[in-house]
């Protein structure tokens, strides 16, 4: 084959992209989705219980799901390797469709916990599938333009389950959205096809085996550390507020149900994340990778302060707050994508990076569940969510201390995503 033929977007690329688009956005949509139905879903499962009790139930929902989405990142990366890429695909798509389906149906908090996990253990697979085979399979010419649009699929995601929302009044109904995942994962049967690299390489445990054990060599353990550290304080502070943010909204609103600003909350944080995302490369090009993510990270520590110590009552200035707190949330995981693969040299950094990405979700559902359970002994969810969201002052510090890379960004993010 020519070299201009491997570098055409073909009809089955075009197929591949919009598989893996559409299903991570909807995984979005479901990872955000009992977020602005807790409230109701929670009183609907439980009945007339205590507010401390409800606040533990719904710590537990919000939490299971981010600790199920860091299992299923290391086991779906695991499975893809050993059973091939489109089947991983395919399964962990038809895992978080299912279960959300079933969430539905769950008559009982604990019900709904396990689907939760379930789901959350299926998407944090379809993360890492769907942008593994897209790596592998992709022209290399205008890999990291698609790559990157792939990127913003979950604001998309996030910005459809407050719409859901706003829409469709009983959460029952509103997680019917698993219907979408399921028929895509079915008829990705006949739509797909395997990994060319991967036929070729999935034989070579012995190699695999060999990067692993030399994640934490000395030369790389300080770089695993702080890559850690940057990426989970991110996270622990944009999930938390993500999960919570539509409870805080409620509990602060005049209105007996607030649906309406539950779902315009949920739609703001996805409408900022996006343009956030759209608008990384170029924050990147302007300032470098390394001040880039400490903008981000003092920015979200300023704009988290404003919004959860100014507002003691709902007013319509708490959408443009949480706007600009979930645009600099968009760049950061944009620049984030960038600046964690490059602190690895090539022969380990998919490991390297797989590795930072998910341990900072187990720490994240720590503080998704904490912020409920805590939620009377901190005051409020205002005074939660502003005691979590510190954990930025955590990243800025590490971002301050991490060594400056001089990189071109555009060579670097083409070689990252070519690599890993």
């Amino acid at each position: 084959m020519s070299h201009s033929n491997k570098e055409k977007i073909t009809a089955y690329h075009w197929l591949l992209f919009w598989v893996c688009f559409l299903s991570t956005a909807l995984g979005g949509t479901v990872s955000t989705l009992m977020s602005v139905y807790l409230p109701v879903a929670v009183k609907d499962l439980l009945g007339n219980k205590n507010p401390e009790e409800l606040n533990y139930i719904s710590a537990y929902i919000n939490a299971v799901f981010v600790f199920g989405w860091a299992i299923g990142g290391f086991v779906w990366g695991i499975l893809g390797d050993r059973l091939g890429r489109k089947k991983a695909v395919i399964l962990s798509i038809a895992c978080y469709g299912l279960f959300t389906l079933l969430t539905g149906y769950m008559q009982d908090w604990w019900g709904v916990v396990g689907c939760r996990f379930m789901s959350g253990f299926g998407m944090g697979g379809v993360l890492v599938t769907t942008t593994t085979l897209m790596v592998e399979e992709w022209p290399e010419k205008s890999k990291a333009i698609f790559i990157g649009i792939l990127s913003i699929s979950m604001p998309v995601g996030i910005f459809s389950a407050g719409l859901i929302n706003y829409i469709v009044a009983s959460w029952r109904q509103g997680f019917l959205i698993g219907i979408l995942p399921v028929s895509i994962a079915i008829i990705s049967v006949w739509l797909l096809r395997e990994s060319g690299k991967w036929k070729g390489a999935h034989t070579n445990v012995i190699a695999a085996s060999v990067k692993t054990e030399k994640l934490f060599s000395p030369g790389l353990r300080v770089n695993v550390f702080i890559g850690s550290i940057i990426f989970g304080s991110m996270l622990i502070g944009l999930w938390a507020i993500f999960s919570w943010v539509p409870t805080w909204i409620q509990s602060i609103s005049s209105v007996a149900d607030a649906q309406q600003e539950r779902g315009l909350s949920m739609m703001v944080l996805g409408i900022g994340g996006l343009t956030g995302g759209f608008l990384s490369g170029w924050i990147c090009n302007a300032f470098g990778v390394r001040r880039s993510m400490i903008i981000c990270f003092a920015a979200c520590s300023l704009v988290s302060f404003i919004l959860f110590k100014t507002n003691a009552a709902f007013s319509p200035i708490i959408y443009a707050e949480i706007a600009l707190l979930a645009l600099f949330f968009g760049i950061s995981q944009g620049v984030l994508s960038v600046y964690i693969p490059q602190l690895f040299p090539v022969h380990i950094r998919a490991t390297a990076t797989g590795f930072c990405f998910n341990i900072g979700r187990l720490f994240t559902a720590s503080a998704v569940l904490f912020v409920g359970v805590l939620e009377s002994a901190l005051g409020g969810y205002g005074n939660a969510l502003f005691i979590f969201s510190l954990v930025f002052v955590l990243g800025l510090i590490a971002m301050l201390t991490a060594k400056e890379k001089h990189v071109n960004i555009a060579t670097e993010y083409s070689s990252i995503t070519t690599e890993i």
